[in-house]
């Protein structure tokens, strides 16, 4: 397992951070054994919670054209039946994927194709579950069509504690199947809009893998 280069400057700034703080505690109060102690367990498990954040483990991901791949690890939240209106303009199946902080937050490619349509919203930070946030909060959203002409949309939505999302796509770029399209710093969450007819692989409540779980499949 490797640290994703989204996290190199977090990282050094937490290290920056944690070092001077107990530095601080140690030149201030040196006497109060306790308290010394006690920030260097804090300041330990704040660096292990930061580390693991920005983690990239190996995986070993087989592309299929028939498949839809999970973009995130994290749990579904939501299948449901909706009008997609930014783009589609018409029904899809939604099924979301909401990412704790304690999950990877690598975003990878559901499926292989062509970038049609890629648009960037600054907005708010609500709750990644809140009803809204799909459509208030800071997002892109990102539409590829497939060699066999199926359109995926797949949306990055910040959270309350997100508050920067990264992409590496861009309209007309040609992307694979299980790459990395981007990542969301913290709690987040992504949608993924599928065709009508697509058939769903997965059910609310379930633990999935970005890269590995089957989303659903193409008919």
């Amino acid at each position: 397992m490797t640290i994703h280069k989204e996290g190199y400057t977090s990282i050094a700034i937490a290290a920056l951070v944690i070092f001077v703080a107990n530095a601080l505690v140690h030149y201030f109060i040196p006497d109060a054994t306790w308290i010394v102690w006690l920030t260097y367990v804090l300041s330990f498990l704040l660096f292990v919670t930061i580390l693991q954040f920005f983690r990239s483990p190996r995986r070993h991901i087989t592309t299929d054209e028939n498949l839809i791949l999970c973009p995130a690890d994290g749990k579904v939240v939501v299948i449901e039946e909706v009008e997609e209106m930014e783009y589609f303009q018409d029904k899809r199946i939604q099924v979301s994927i909401f990412m704790s902080p304690v999950n990877v937050h690598i975003n990878r490619n559901p499926v292989s194709g062509l970038v049609t349509f890629f648009r960037y919203h600054p907005g708010k930070y609500l709750v990644a579950w809140h009803p809204k946030s799909s459509t208030l909060n800071e997002r892109t959203t990102i539409a590829v069509r497939t060699e066999q002409g199926k359109e995926v949309l797949f949306r990055q939505i910040a959270g309350a504690m997100a508050r920067r999302i990264v992409w590496y796509v861009e309209k007309g770029a040609s992307v694979q199947q299980g790459n990395e399209f981007g990542f969301i710093k913290f709690g987040s969450r992504v949608d993924v809009f599928l065709p009508l007819d697509a058939k769903v692989d997965v059910k609310i409540g379930d633990k999935v893998s970005g890269g590995l779980t089957v989303l659903g499949r193409f008919q």
